[in-house]
């Protein structure tokens, strides 16, 4: 009958409908092991189960979330939840804090606030307007919201306070203008305005809000001006609920924090390691040396020292600057501000390898044969002092032969050894065959005032991959001494592109007459070869978004299941402790599991890596989205003043609402509706990403590069709607037979392209 449970019949493969309702009721238990498991299913049983579960996953009934199986549109176990309201009964109702534009209505989920029995400890209170990570949960109530949830954590208590934009209409009245679309305009009173002026971003509170008319609002606090990049990264902080003020007792901790002792440390001081960093780096978590190794059984190879800030001396698992740093999970970087994991006090003074200073850190020494491949690796702790605090360009130009009064006296026993064992690593990364995505990044430079001065694509540089390469060998090194010690760690992992997602790829690639093999064992150089074939082609940008958007993202796990993008088995985040959680707990891991003093890992830290690496990857996911809206609404505020100017752009996403054109100058996506382009009637093929007129055959297709007119900027929303001024192309016959196709319904609402993860 409907709405019954599934019928588990133990030692039998269920039919597909049991199987999907089983997931969709228990998202909890949706890896292959859980289902496997409540299902008693042994043997070749289950191997025929993995068969259903690849061919559900195809047929797009089933998406892989982490490692775990869940139906399409459902919330992860974990989600990040704002709570907006109260249902009838008094209880909680919360909506993902993140949500796709074109999904529908966000769900509502009901917040359980009772404590559960089977933890150690009540679960945290949370109330209206508060930010939280929850435990999610289906609703057994078929009559209430889809889903409860169990508190985890509050990440920001809002207090009933929003953020805006002072206006004063026509009749004098002050209102304040939301920053979030689905906020409402309130109303100031002018004894509530306090120093704000008209256009200034103020953060309010609530004083009024009655049954009819608008809220009424005081402010609390003055941003800035709106023109002004610090408000605009303001709006981003404040809208994904970033903790940017340290607490009391946290700045205070810091400011006690005394400079590490020698105890359990060797001494390095006399090893001239280097600091390598953009130029405008306040912080430095990482120091490298290079030499040939002296031994006869290793002939012609080298030895590479990492040696990494030892922030797990002054952060201490449960003290107060820990629960900080772990709410925080890690720093957000803006154009002209960087909200710290860490207070300055720890990031920029004490950790920080500050040059001819003694400071401490977690080294490893690597050896590696003239062929590349690493023979060995220890760790070590010390007290190190850096010998020189170079920029990447200053690096490079002394190795260019262009040296100054810094690095002349460096050139030969320090740059050149570096640069030596970098060749060497790189024989050994070319045989590895990581992916090799080219997808420029673009940095914002901005004048005096916190305007957009330009936007570039900064070189990319030998010292950049020298330091790359050196970082991830002791990435990989962490994770390969965790496991031979059987020390409980956090991974970082990075899962092979969906069947469903390979085979979208490999249908777009078709129409370029670029084959992609069938089977689920693809590998990073089956993509390599893919790059190389669109390498100088009209095609090649738009090839390397569409790898790119086949990749699955990179998160955090105690459970390993290897870094697909990297092609390594072993990999766990440990050169960037001063700005990622994830790294400090492996410095724990490898202090305590190497008997190496204080600061190790606690039994109770290791009971809770699950939760902690579930929080961190959130928590990474929302500054990348706070940095993102940042740049779109920077941007806007740039190109306000140009409504009605022409542009070339690049057509960088297709969905069936219309087109995102990216303007390659700026890095910024704007819109055009499909309502208005053209006067065709366009049907969209997702396979292909493309929009074909349905008479003509004329189309647009990502990748292709248009001019556009400006229509509209709204630098609040970082929005931009463009006019399409391009004739559509002749689109291949395979995107045009899709027609009919997509008249029979089964053209797919497509979503808005994701921007690039380099956060390896």
């Amino acid at each position: 009958m409907a709405g019954d449970k599934p019928v588990i019949v133990q030692g039998v493969v269920p039919p597909r409908d049991v199987l999907l309702a089983f997931i969709a009721d228990n998202p909890d238990k949706g890896s292959k092991r859980e289902i496997a498991k409540a299902f008693g299913l042994k043997g070749e049983a289950r191997v025929e189960l993995k068969d259903l579960l690849r061919t559900l996953e195809e047929d797009g009934l089933l998406k892989k979330s982490r490692k775990s199986l869940t139906r399409p549109g459902a919330l992860p176990p974990v989600t990040v939840l704002d709570i907006t309201t109260r249902d009838k009964d008094g209880d909680l109702i919360g909506r993902p804090a993140e949500w796709p534009d074109d999904a529908g209505a966000a769900p509502a989920v009901l917040i359980r606030q009772n404590s559960d029995n089977r933890s150690k400890s009540k679960a945290p209170s949370a109330g209206i307007n508060d930010r939280i990570l929850a435990k999610i949960f289906p609703n057994k109530d078929r009559s209430g919201p889809a889903y409860t949830a169990r508190v985890l954590k509050v990440l920001d208590k809002r207090q009933n306070s929003s953020l805006g934009v002072i206006k004063t209409i026509a009749n004098g009245e002050i209102r304040l203008l939301p920053t979030d679309r689905r906020g409402e305009e309130m109303v100031i009173e002018p004894t509530d305005i306090g120093e704000a002026k008209d256009g200034d971003l103020v953060e309010t509170e609530i004083v009024r809000s009655g049954r009819y008319g608008l809220p009424r609002a005081k402010v609390l606090s003055v941003v800035g001006s709106v023109a002004s990049e610090k408000a605009i990264s303001m709006i981003a902080i404040y809208a994904h609920g970033i903790p940017h003020i340290f607490p009391k007792d946290v700045m205070e901790a810091a400011e006690a924090a005394k400079p590490a002792t020698m105890s359990h440390r060797e001494d390095w001081r006399k090893i001239p390691l280097i600091t390598i960093d953009p130029a405008d780096a306040k912080d430095h978590d990482d120091a490298v040396y290079a030499e040939l190794d002296p031994s006869p059984d290793n002939p012609d190879g080298v030895i590479v020292t990492v040696a990494i800030a030892d922030v797990s001396w002054y952060i201490r698992p449960g003290a107060a600057l820990d629960r900080e740093a772990l709410k925080r999970g890690n720093s957000v970087y803006f154009p002209d501000r960087v909200v710290p994991m860490l207070p300055e006090r720890i990031s920029n003074d004490l950790c920080s390898l500050r040059e001819r200073e003694d400071r401490p850190a977690l080294a490893v020494r690597m050896v590696f044969s003239k062929e590349g491949r690493k023979v060995g690796h220890t760790f070590h702790r010390v007290m190190m002092k850096s010998a020189a605090k170079l920029s990447y360009q200053q690096a490079q130009a002394a190795i260019d032969g262009k040296t100054d009064d810094k690095t002349g006296p460096l050139l030969e026993p320090i740059l050149k050894p570096l640069w030596h064992a970098y060749a060497v690593m790189k024989i050994g990364r070319d045989r590895r065959q990581p992916l090799e995505l080219d997808m420029p990044e673009r940095k914002i430079l901005l004048k005096s005032d916190g305007t957009v001065d330009r936007v570039f694509v900064p070189d990319r540089l030998d010292a950049h991959k020298l330091i790359e390469e050196m970082m991830i060998q002791a990435n990989v090194a962490a994770a390969e001494t965790l496991e031979k010690k059987r020390q409980p760690l956090i991974y970082r992992i990075h899962d092979a592109p969906s069947l469903a997602k390979q085979e979208t790829l490999r249908e777009f690639l078709s129409t370029l007459g670029i084959p992609l093999a069938k089977g689920g064992q693809v590998r990073a150089n089956s993509f390599n070869g893919i790059l190389a074939k669109a390498h100088g082609t009209a095609h090649q940008v738009m090839v390397n978004e569409m790898v790119l958007r086949s990749q699955s993202q990179a998160i955090y796990s105690p459970e390993n299941i290897g870094h697909f993008g990297l092609n390594l088995m072993k990999y766990a985040h440990f050169t960037s402790p001063i700005r990622r959680y994830a790294d400090l707990i492996v410095h724990r891991a490898l202090v305590g599991s190497l008997g190496l003093g204080e600061g190790g890992i606690k039994p109770e830290e290791e009971a809770q890596l699950d939760d902690i690496a579930a929080e961190i990857s959130t928590f990474e996911r929302r500054a990348m989205a706070a940095e993102r809206d940042t740049i779109n609404r920077l941007i806007a505020h740039h190109l306000a003043g140009r409504i009605g100017e022409e542009f070339q752009g690049r057509i960088s996403g297709v969905t069936k609402a219309g087109l995102f054109v990216q303007l390659p100058t700026y890095g910024a996506d704007g819109f055009i509706p499909v309502s208005t382009i053209g006067n065709d009637y366009y049907i969209y093929d997702e396979a292909h990403q493309a929009l074909s007129g349905e008479k003509t055959g004329l189309g647009f297709q990502i990748g292709d590069s248009v001019e556009v007119r400006l229509k509209d900027a709204v630098p609040l929303a970082g929005a931009l709607l463009f006019e399409m001024l391009s004739e559509g192309k002749k689109l291949p016959t395979a995107t045009r037979s899709f027609h009919k196709a997509g008249r029979r319904g089964r053209s797919t609402p497509g979503t808005r392209p994701p921007r690039g993860n380099r956060r390896r």
